[in-house]
């Protein structure tokens, strides 16, 4: 079993000042894998305070700088890819392939993409030609906590990590206590780099003693979390006291509205999406809006694909799904299956219990309900576990009220090879992203969402914004 209960602070590796320790469960097999450490009060702290002193400095850091701090940064990452790659499998249980290509993949793309939007960004500019002594100053908002889940955590990690060093900030990173392993490999990379003390820290620990303290600290400037819609309000009521800067990337429940003319793949796509990573994606189309006139024939062809998938430990290579994180999350599938069932929606594929010869582990049924209204909860829930909810539709109108209808706002999709259609549904969809037959999304695109996905946006330009503070200084002549 790992040891790995020090945290890192000030450019060191350091014990805690209590001893508490936790155990990290490999879900592919229900075993401890390693243990870590929660933090105290103390513990934060200690890592905010270090923050703290070291942006004194680093805030006046040359652009340059943090560029080839960066590129330092991604040379590392690449060497230790497998490293990576075979933390996450374990902590979060990905299929190793999948790990490799993808939750890995994503850690090394957002460091690529950030080195190219630092070069390109200009921090300091002229309002304009009518006022020419007018002078807007993009500065780092300061001591950031970036608080991480487990579903992606490298995407989301590197996705706060990374724009908060081209911005100039220091931070304290608490990734989720349930996957942390991944993180510490990010924090000896970092140290390996030899930034500067101070300006990356990391402290392992829960939400109710940890991030509690980290989001009501009164030297933390900005909070950028990801995570469930309930603890981001519960964050944003710490952040309201002193008027912390708050990002926050929350939940989803997207609809995938597929058109009759939709190109042959859509369906299998739209449940590949839903399924992969064990449905634990806040992007995932949980919700198929199917036109009425070929809404059998998805039915039949989702009940076949999910049949088909594959189940299995996370160390085997291949291209099937693993199981889902933890006890608490198994048996909160679980729960929502029944009530599915119990709902009177019509169970095609999958259903509760484990899949046939993995007793252990969490391992959880690729599952398809249809003849789903809107108003089940399994509709409205964000059930976070391969689970996909098939909705007829008969209009375009009706789709899109379908679609809108729910508290989320994240990502939908649209199936068509009507382009025009595709626009005019695209833009009536109320979500921050909207995905059109498959085509993805550039790893800089802005990713974020609308009412309660969240505030703000990560990834590219704007999510290096998210980072930085605006001031305008009058009378600079140059």
């Amino acid at each position: 079993m790992l040891d790995k209960k020090k945290f890192y602070i000030n450019g060191a590796w350091v014990s805690p000042k209590q001893p508490n320790d936790f155990k990290v469960i490999d879900p592919s097999t229900e075993e401890e894998c390693a243990v870590i450490s929660l933090a105290g009060i103390e513990d934060v702290n200690d890592a905010v305070s270090a923050a703290t002193k070291a942006f004194e400095t680093w805030a006046f850091s040359s652009k340059e700088e943090r560029i080839k701090y960066l590129e330092d940064l991604y040379d590392v990452y690449k060497k230790r890819w497998s490293d990576m790659a075979e933390a996450i499998s374990l902590e979060m249980g990905a299929p190793i392939d999948f790990s490799t290509q993808l939750q890995a993949g994503t850690g090394a793309s957002h460091i690529k993409s950030y080195i190219k939007v630092l070069k390109e960004y200009t921090f300091e500019a002229k309002l304009g030609e009518h006022a020419l002594n007018n002078n807007i100053l993009h500065e780092p908002k300061g001591v950031c906590a970036l608080i991480t889940p487990w579903n992606w955590p490298m995407n989301q990690v590197c996705l706060k990590v990374i724009p908060a060093i081209a911005a100039g900030c220091t931070m304290v990173l608490k990734p989720s206590e349930i996957a942390p392993l991944s993180s510490i490999i990010l924090a000896e990379m970092i140290d390996e780099i030899k930034l500067p003390k101070g300006v990356f820290n990391l402290v392992n620990g829960d939400g109710a003693v940890a991030g509690n303290t980290l989001t009501s600290h009164p030297d933390i400037n900005m909070i950028s979390f990801t995570g469930s819609t309930r603890a981001g309000a519960l964050i944003s009521q710490n952040a309201a006291s002193d008027f912390k800067r708050v990002s926050l990337e929350l939940g989803g429940k997207g609809a995938n509205i597929i058109f009759k003319d939709a190109d042959p793949e859509a369906v299998e796509r739209g449940a590949l999406r839903c399924f992969r990573n064990t449905g634990q994606s806040c992007n995932a189309p949980t919700r198929m809006l199917v036109e009425k006139s070929m809404y059998n024939e998805a039915v039949e062809r989702v009940k076949n694909f999910a049949n088909s998938m594959k189940v299995d430990v996370a160390t085997k290579a291949g291209d099937h799904i693993g199981p889902v994180v933890s006890k608490t999350q198994f048996d909160k599938i679980q729960t929502l299956i029944q009530v599915g069932i119990d709902e009177g929606a019509k169970l095609v594929a999958g259903g509760i219990g484990k899949p046939d010869g993995l007793d252990k582990g969490y391992f959880v049924k690729p599952t398809a309900f249809a003849d789903v209204n809107n108003q089940m909860q399994i509709a409205r829930t964000e059930i976070f576990g391969p689970v996909l909810c098939i909705i007829p539709f008969e209009t375009e109108e009706e789709a899109i009220a379908i679609a809108n209808d729910t508290p989320y706002g994240l990502l939908n999709f649209i199936q068509t090879q009507d382009q025009e259609k595709a626009k005019r549904v695209a833009r009536k969809l109320r979500s921050g992203m909207v995905d059109i037959n498959g085509a993805g999304l550039a790893p800089d695109a802005p990713f974020g969402g609308y009412k309660h996905s969240g505030i703000g946006r990560e990834a590219g330009k704007l999510g290096l914004e998210e980072y930085l503070e605006v001031k305008v200084v009058s009378g600079w002549n140059d």
